[in-house]
């Protein structure tokens, strides 16, 4: 579960995003706002706002994303509890919020749209936002066992440049096909299926592999430039484990 944060001026625009019909829009819960249509929660939340008029950006708006592999888990209800264990940490308290789930994208994501003038008329903190909500994604994350990516996993791939793009489709096709290769012959043809060619490297004047170089798209990568866990000799240990299966 990570997030992504954002403030602007006007609940026009944002309000206008989160229900944008191409979106699929589920609105999951709200709190102090009239749901009639767009222009009935944009008043709303504009009346509130005017208590602090010295406030240049009161609304808040923050997306919650999952991974897909979360995807079956994460019912209605349990993103609402989830989102709602987030505002809490957060400190987004006493004020008019509104919860949307979008299926435009094949991860779980909903987005949070909040006053940061709060009932009181006073204003939300957004003091190191950022550092906090890394924090508390990763706690909530534990908790209720979602799914923890790292390293690589995270990276998204279509922002990538060559030779790093290569490099991260050899990654992925090593995360899938190592698993269900039970010995050297059965992965070396595994990744010529997906145009990735493998090489040793040899000890000098002897039979001894030392190492292992993987090539695609005309790029050549040692297997710890890829990844740490795919040199030589952890792949190996990985399909001797393979075997005993």
């Amino acid at each position: 579960m990570i997030s992504k944060i954002g403030k602007a001026q006007e609940f026009r625009s944002v309000v206008n995003y989160i229900l944008e019909q191409g979106k699929g829009t589920e609105i999951l819960d709200s709190d102090g706002v009239l749901l009639y249509s767009p222009d009935s929660i944009i008043r709303t939340f504009n009346l509130q706002a005017e208590l602090n008029p010295r406030l240049s950006k009161p609304v808040g708006h923050i997306s919650l994303n999952f991974s897909v592999q979360d995807k079956e888990k994460l019912s209605n209800e349990l993103m609402v509890q989830i989102a709602h264990d987030y505002m809490s940490r957060m400190g987004i308290l006493e004020t008019q919020y509104l919860i949307g789930r979008h299926y435009d994208k094949e991860h779980p994501h909903l987005h949070l749209i909040f006053n940061r003038v709060n009932d009181y008329g006073r204003t939300i903190s957004d003091r190191f936002d950022h550092t906090r909500s890394e924090k508390v994604c990763k706690e909530l994350t534990l908790e209720y066992g979602l799914y923890f990516a790292s390293g690589k996993e995270k990276i998204n791939e279509h922002r990538l440049c060559e030779p790093d793009k290569t490099k991260y489709e050899i990654f992925n096709c090593l995360k899938s096909v190592i698993p269900q290769s039970q010995n050297w012959d059965q992965l070396i043809v595994a990744l010529k299926d997906q145009n990735i060619g493998v090489a040793f490297n040899y000890k000098e004047e002897t039979d001894e592999i030392q190492g292992i170089i993987f090539n695609k798209n005309g790029y050549f990568f040692s297997g710890s430039k890829v990844d740490r866990q795919f040199s030589y000799s952890r792949i190996d240990q990985q399909l001797k484990l393979g075997e005993q299966k």
